[in-house]
């Protein structure tokens, strides 16, 4: 269901759409909320467009999974922003506190490789000191796998026939715009092998989150992204949470996904966290939920490359609260995620 008033309800996409136009402008049509990644976005990623006193909108691509385990976190970048690539490998030892990564700017772009649409084909990346291959499965799961100096990454990620995803189109204008994949609570199992010792993922217990992008974006923004996934009372519950970025636009991409099956919220939500302490608990309501997380570990990234710059806060903890669905209260702990705050200026 759409947990939403039917004044300002989202309009579900449920046939496959362009993106774009022939000219390369947002395609109207395409703008909506889809539980299935139904939008071709093979018009991204075609060159840099000139628009007036703005200058360059760049495209923006990229893929980037989150695996949660009992004992670790994995992330993993590549992505493409048309003047560079910028990847990462990251592993996190919840239990020690200990984290390995490797990240890679390359200013011009190469050694990279992005499907035109989410599911038609592989991801690649390749840098001094990391390798990233992303490559869909034929059964619809996808598989993981990445080295750095400190690690190595070998998920495979199932995707169950019927779980929703969420995604959803963002139009800023007729030449901003982002085509977002969230797609959360997806079983993952494999090998994670960090300083030589390989950790085997827990099945059932270890969890993976999507975040595919296309679009064309301004150049200065801010942004929230929550998600979080596990099983509690009973039931696999997935959160999706965004804000700031989406405020104005009409579309947003907030929902939770309850058995597979995606309740979608679409009113902004209200956001509560302290900017000058991120290991405080964040709060996020509205739309029929509560929920509260509480860090354990906050991923403190910053970069300035001049013209490219950003400060990201992505704050790992444990989620809790209630959603109300309309036919019934849905109560939810222990489950695991995070919620960020990020800064760009690209």
């Amino acid at each position: 269901m759409n947990h939403d008033s039917p004044a300002n309800a989202e309009r579900e996409l449920t046939e496959r759409v362009s993106l774009t136009g022939p000219d390369g402008r947002l395609n109207r049509a395409a703008v909506g909320f889809a539980r299935r990644p139904l939008v071709d976005t093979a018009g991204i990623g075609r060159g840099s467009r000139w628009t007036g006193r703005h200058g360059l909108l760049r495209n923006k691509r990229w893929e980037y999974w989150n695996v949660i385990t009992p004992t670790h976190i994995a992330a993993l970048t590549v992505s493409s922003i048309d003047y560079a690539a910028v990847h990462e490998v990251w592993v996190f030892d919840r239990r020690t506190g200990e984290e390995v990564g490797k990240a890679a700017t390359v200013i011009p772009p190469r050694g990279v490789e992005l499907p035109p649409s989410l599911g038609d084909g592989p991801a690649r990346a390749r840098a001094k000191g990391l390798t990233i291959d992303i490559t869909p499965m034929r059964d619809g799961g996808t598989r993981l796998r990445a080295v750095i100096a400190d690690a190595e990454i070998d998920v495979t990620v199932r995707r169950a026939a019927g779980h929703d995803c969420l995604a959803v189109v963002v139009p800023w204008s007729d030449t901003r715009f982002q085509y977002t994949v969230k797609d959360v609570a997806l079983p993952a199992s494999g090998t994670l092998t960090v300083g030589g010792v390989m950790h085997v993922l827990p099945e059932g217990q270890s969890w993976a989150v999507l975040d595919h992008g296309r679009g064309r974006w301004p150049y200065d923004i801010t942004w929230n992204w929550a998600a979080g996934a596990g099983r509690t009372h009973g039931r696999t519950i997935g959160l999706q949470f965004g804000g700031k970025w989406t405020e104005g636009t009409g579309s947003t991409e907030n929902g939770v996904v309850i058995d597979g099956r995606l309740h979608k919220i679409g009113s902004e939500l209200r956001w509560d966290y302290a900017t000058d302490d991120f290991l405080a608990p964040w709060r996020i309501s509205g739309g029929g939920l509560q929920a509260e997380l509480t860090p354990f570990h906050d991923k403190r990234t910053r970069t300035n490359f001049g013209v490219l710059s950003g400060a990201t806060d992505q704050c790992f903890g444990i989620w809790s609260g209630t959603f109300d669905t309309g036919d019934e209260v849905v109560e939810f702990n222990g489950l695991v995620g995070f919620a960020e705050h990020v800064h760009n200026r690209w």
